[in-house]
């Protein structure tokens, strides 16, 4: 049952990846002139724009262009760069490492600090409730690029303590990007972090009043077991959901964050595609982009599964 359950996700994933390219490339021949003419360069005429065009196959009827892009995606093939005949697979794969430290750092920091605030605010209540719910607050309202501005001045201005700019990959130099990823990492997770807590909050607080615990107090068992062993494994249904989508908005943040901090990422490498309109970098990044929040969600869902037999039974 559990088979079928992941080649069904797996199918209707593979489904919305071809919807979602299909739709990108159909919004994107709006555009050919406007590529052909940026590649032929300033002196481009009518004549040298269609001859530009002929050559990159973009004058061939729409559907027959994007099959023959997927018929060479479903291979592995994505094509060159227009600008810079830079395979498309190896550049995504080698941006979407940088990309991907720092999502990853920020997601493991951002569940460390949300379940500890999380369940200490449910269980202690007072100051620590205090303190949790000032700390989502603050989240909500404060952009992560302010946060990320004042980090720079405080930091890295001021203190000195760590660099403004840059990445040294952690093959290089493990210490130095550590450093390099701190204040993008930081400014990356405190959305996150506002949403994972209070949504673990609330869910604790729910799971603690609910009948099972009252019922393991009165057989003696410690409160710290009944917390760790019991309720926090019924709160982690929804706040797994939750950690689902701060990862994808993580993704859409890193575009603005490695902008800001001159990261070699996935998401300065997708803005600097759409100036330019390089087209099968573009329908690379939303073939990789689809593929990736459809791998996150199935695993979600196979946690949720393990973690509850119902929700497994539900889907």
């Amino acid at each position: 049952m559990m088979i079928l359950y992941v080649l069904r996700r797996l199918v209707a994933g593979l489904v919305l990846a071809v919807l979602v390219t299909m739709i990108t490339f159909a919004l994107l021949s709006t555009s050919f002139d406007d590529v052909a003419s940026s590649i032929v360069g300033s002196g481009a005429t009518p004549d040298l724009v269609e001859a530009q065009k002929a050559q990159l196959g973009l004058d061939r009827p729409l559907f027959t262009q994007y099959l023959d892009w997927l018929s060479h995606a479903v291979r592995g093939d994505l094509g060159l760069s227009y600008f810079t005949s830079e395979p498309v697979r190896s550049a995504i794969a080698a941006r979407l490492g940088v990309t991907l430290s720092i999502v990853l750092a920020a997601l493991l920091v951002t569940v460390v600090i949300s379940v500890v605030l999380g369940v200490l605010a449910a269980t202690r209540g007072g100051a620590v409730d205090r303190i949790a719910q000032g700390v989502s607050m603050t989240g909500y309202l404060v952009p992560n690029l302010l946060i990320a501005i004042a980090l720079v001045y405080v930091l890295a201005i001021e203190l000195h303590w760590l660099p403004a700019t840059g990445y040294t990959p952690l093959s290089e130099d493990p210490v130095r990007w550590v450093t390099t990823i701190t204040i993008p990492v930081v400014a990356l997770m405190m959305s996150g972090v506002a949403s994972l807590t209070a949504q673990i909050r609330g869910a604790m607080i729910g799971e603690l009043r609910r009948d099972y615990v009252r019922t393991l107090r009165t057989r003696g068992i410690p409160t710290r077991s009944i917390v760790l062993r019991h309720a926090l494994r019924g709160a982690a249904g929804p706040a797994l959901t939750v950690l689902s989508l701060e990862f994808i908005q993580m993704l859409g943040g890193a575009l603005i964050i490695e902008q800001v901090f001159a990261l070699p990422g996935f998401g300065q490498y997708a803005f600097n595609a759409s100036l330019q309109g390089d087209i099968p970098i573009i329908m690379g990044i939303s073939l990789f982009g689809v593929l990736l929040v459809v791998g996150v969600n199935l695993v979600v869902d196979l946690v949720n599964g393990w973690l509850n037999p119902k929700a497994r039974i539900l889907s």
